[in-house]
């Protein structure tokens, strides 16, 4: 099964007008012949003209591609502006003084001292607790030809 394909209009057009030039030679061939049978050649239908939309051309004067350029223009001289103006106001940094910055290093030294002081100090109860059980249990010595062995059950 075929596949259709989309087509954009224009190209449709063109072979619509393509199709149409050769019904008028097929129409003109036609008449020949039967003039030459001796009957009276058929009245040559006009061929239809080319779609309507295709045929309209609109055409615009200097004056209207005049003025549609200059609000263009207008158009992207405002983007422009807005854009330059938007960037161009920046704020000054702001400059931290020496004594501020030695206030801020003392609280920080405050803050981690106490941290780790009280990181330090864990209850000592629970510490031996911790270690009585982790001890290891005994290894017990297993034969290395017990080891290799394939165990058959």
């Amino acid at each position: 099964m075929p596949l259709t394909q989309k087509h954009d209009p224009e190209f449709l057009q063109a072979a619509l007008i393509g199709l149409q030039h050769k019904l008028a030679s097929i129409e003109a061939r036609i008449a020949e012949l039967r003039g030459q049978l001796g009957g009276q050649p058929a009245a040559r239908k006009a061929a239809p003209a080319a779609p309507e939309s295709a045929a309209k051309k609109r055409t615009m004067s200097a004056s209207a591609r005049k003025r549609i350029a200059l609000a263009q223009k207008k158009r992207w001289a405002a983007f422009h502006a807005s854009k330059t103006k938007a960037a161009a106001p920046k704020a000054k940094k702001r400059v931290l003084s020496a004594a501020g910055r030695a206030r801020i290093i003392a609280a920080t030294k405050k803050r981690w001292a106490a941290f780790h002081k009280s990181q330090q100090a864990p209850k000592p109860a629970a510490r031996k607790a911790v270690k009585r059980a982790v001890k290891k249990a005994p290894e017990v010595a297993v034969p290395v030809a017990a080891a290799a062995a394939p165990a058959s059950e």
